[in-house]
């Protein structure tokens, strides 16, 4: 247990200063962290993750795990995982159960009661939160009101861990201190896109970069590198090439073709350095996680479809995932009539809409389409839908009807292994980390997952720009040698949309 820190004097004049005695007690007092049910389900495994302090779960947080552990989403796992925690750390003891059990970090954790009797000795406090909200069923009231007796009640510091900003803020109406479950969220510089750094080079040193495709630069020219980090060799401001680091200082040229042909569709090219430099990630076969943020407009998403479909056509993978949060990804979708993919296709309209630019129903000007070949048999199979009086099949409908296009219910992605799949995951910044972690989780052998999101654009009510599953996987898993992470700055889908992703 962590010892109060010592009383502070002025040792020069004995003089005894209460107030900073006062500062010290409290700085070294053990807390008491009231857990509401939003982050048990966000992290089931929380409880060994505050120290030395004082767990304690209301009873009424335990009833609404109850309502949530038959899901089967990613959300009822957390429910059930939580539930077998604490079946097993207070089955050692019965008394411990209020009394608390002791926890990995020299803490404790016990379950929070409320005494019936408060109500007939109310005091001040506790009278004007029962006037401010009178609603005693609801669950966020009982929670409020368990956290505000055990602060009347006890003398170290009380604080309400929630994820629920609404609750935050009516807590903190009445005086309560309140904070956001904060042990998996990243830096604040991890979790903002920017530009490409750029260091400076000599023209000689570029020209020699550009035929040999490989220079080597000492770290007091290029400040520190993480692995497969993109920068830009510059020598002027319109002279500069992308390259990319492979470690000690090793930066190679981008390895992507002059345009990328999707089979029956149209040809396209990266429109700035970022898309190079992202296209670069996606199609090299070395690189398992590719992660990247962009705003609005920024061609994420298309780059992403694209460069399957791409490799798709070249059968450098058996299929192209492409799967979107329904906000939460524990929601279901039994509300929305039709089939599964008839349920998906209003989350999913922006990847059909991505599918219709790169595989129009009718061919490109100019004849042909360079992109389809007769080498792409998976794609010529399917010339003949179409012909004669039969109704017109999308060239991207056909690959779905064959199954080389999937598009993937996000909530049923548990206890799934993908081999050998291109996986697009969109809007990724919807996510939880335990989310994201279950989707990395289900990649087998062979397969590529890239996840792309706006961090800045987060309509989940329990994450934010700094804990989401998007910026936690990147910054997990940054610098290894089968990642890499792109931010997309520049936006390509109109001058209107850039405009306004940057003013409004």
């Amino acid at each position: 247990m962590h010892r109060p820190a010592p009383l502070e004097t002025n040792e020069t004049q004995g003089v005894f200063f209460p107030e900073l005695a006062e500062r010290a007690r409290t700085a070294g007092m053990v807390k008491n962290f009231v857990l509401d049910t939003n982050v048990l389900l966000h992290d089931p495994h929380c409880l060994n993750r505050f120290q030395n302090n004082h767990v304690h779960i209301p009873v009424e947080v335990l009833t609404e795990l109850d309502n949530f552990k038959n899901e089967q989403s990613e959300r009822g796992a957390n429910a059930r995982a939580a539930h077998r925690f604490l079946s097993q750390i207070f089955g050692r003891n019965a008394g411990s159960v209020t009394g608390g059990a002791e926890t990995v970090g020299g803490g404790t954790v016990r379950i929070l009661v409320n005494d019936a009797s408060e109500k007939v000795k109310a005091t001040r406090a506790m009278k004007r939160f029962q006037m401010v909200f009178p609603e005693d069923d609801r669950m966020d009231h009982r929670i409020m009101r368990a956290c505000l007796g055990l602060k009347e009640r006890d003398a170290a510091p009380t604080i309400l861990v929630t994820k629920d900003l609404n609750m935050q803020l009516r807590a903190m109406a009445i005086g309560l201190e309140c904070e956001d479950y904060l042990s998996d969220k990243v830096a604040e510089r991890d979790a903002e896109g920017g530009e490409l750094r750029s260091v400076a080079v000599e023209p000689h040193e570029l020209q020699r970069f550009g035929s040999a495709g490989t220079i080597t630069l000492g770290a007091a020219r290029t400040g520190p590198l993480e692995l497969n980090e993109y920068i830009l060799l510059q020598v002027s401001e319109h002279k500069m090439l992308p390259a990319r680091h492979r470690g000690n200082g090793e930066l190679s040229r981008l390895n992507i073709p002059h345009q990328l042909q999707i089979p029956k569709g149209i040809e396209l090219r990266a429109a700035n350095a970022g898309q190079q430099c992202f296209l670069d990630a996606l199609l090299d076969p070395e690189i398992s996680l590719v992660t990247c943020f962009g705003q609005a407009g920024t061609g994420k998403t298309l780059l992403a479809v694209a460069a399957g479909l791409h490799q798709l056509g070249r059968h450098e993978f058996n299929g192209l995932t492409v799967s979107r949060p329904v906000v939460a990804m524990g929601d279901t979708l039994g509300f929305l009539p039709g089939t599964l993919n008839e349920k998906m296709h209003p989350w999913l309209q922006s990847i059909y809409d991505a599918c219709e630019v790169l595989m129009p129903l009718h061919k490109p000007a100019g004849g042909k389409n360079k992109g389809a070949s007769k080498k792409e048999g998976a794609f010529a199979a399917g010339d003949a839908q179409g012909a004669g009086h039969h109704p017109v099949v999308k060239p991207y409908e056909q690959l779905i009807e064959r199954g080389l296009l999937e598009i993937e219910a996000l909530c049923y992605i548990r206890g799934r292994s993908i081999p050998n799949r291109f996986f697009v995951l969109d809007e990724a910044q919807q996510l939880t980390p335990l989310e994201a972690k279950t989707v990395v989780t289900r990649m087998s052998r062979g397969s590529k997952l890239v996840m792309v999101g706006d961090p800045a654009q987060i309509d989940n009510p329990y994450v934010d720009s700094r804990s989401n599953g998007l910026v936690y996987t990147r910054n997990r898993l940054r610098g290894q040698s089968l990642a890499a992470h792109i931010c997309l700055t520049k936006g390509e889908r109109s001058p209107l949309a850039e405009i306004g992703a940057r003013r409004m």
